[in-house]
């Protein structure tokens, strides 16, 4: 195969770590990565909605994907930091929002021939699309259109 052709099939990705787990997401989704501050709590909000954070002028609300996913109960604090997603939903109440992260996602070139799939859907926990293995690390794909949906249920928009 001609290298152009080969390198045209890659894509750019990101890997973020979360508590319990790796995402990898495409690069394009993340539009910014903050440091982590106190969110203003949601009244009623499910555990794993951890708040809203203010950014460029929204009030975005700020996702625990490690307890959505029922990985592990996620705390935020200083060390962490914010990584706002576009939304892709089309609420235009909810163009982004934010994963919790831990430390600053890592930029990683995805090739067809290093992502392996792991699992069967049957086998996966909610919020999450697939696992699969990226060279020797393994990743979860997060299932956004359930991350999603279940943000416009918990801010009833």
């Amino acid at each position: 195969m001609n290298a152009s052709v080969q390198t045209s099939q890659d894509i750019r990705g990101v890997l973020i770590q979360v508590e319990g787990a790796r995402l990898l997401l495409p690069n394009a989704s993340i539009s910014e990565v903050l440091s982590y501050a106190t969110p203003e709590p949601v009244e009623d909000a499910p555990q794993w909605l951890l708040g809203r954070i203010r950014w460029r002028g929204w009030q975005l609300p700020l996702v625990s994907f490690s307890r959505i996913a029922g990985l592990a109960q996620e705390q935020g604090g200083m060390s962490n930091k914010v990584a706002v997603l576009k939304a892709f939903g089309g609420n235009p109440r909810l163009p982004h929002f934010a994963f919790l992260t831990q430390g600053f996602p890592r930029l990683v070139t995805v090739a067809r021939q290093t992502l392996i799939p792991e699992t069967e859907a049957a086998d996966l926990s909610a919020g999450v699309l697939a696992r699969v293995r990226l060279g020797d690390e393994a990743a979860l794909i997060p299932d956004i259109d359930h991350v999603e949906d279940a943000l416009r249920t918990a801010l009833a928009l």
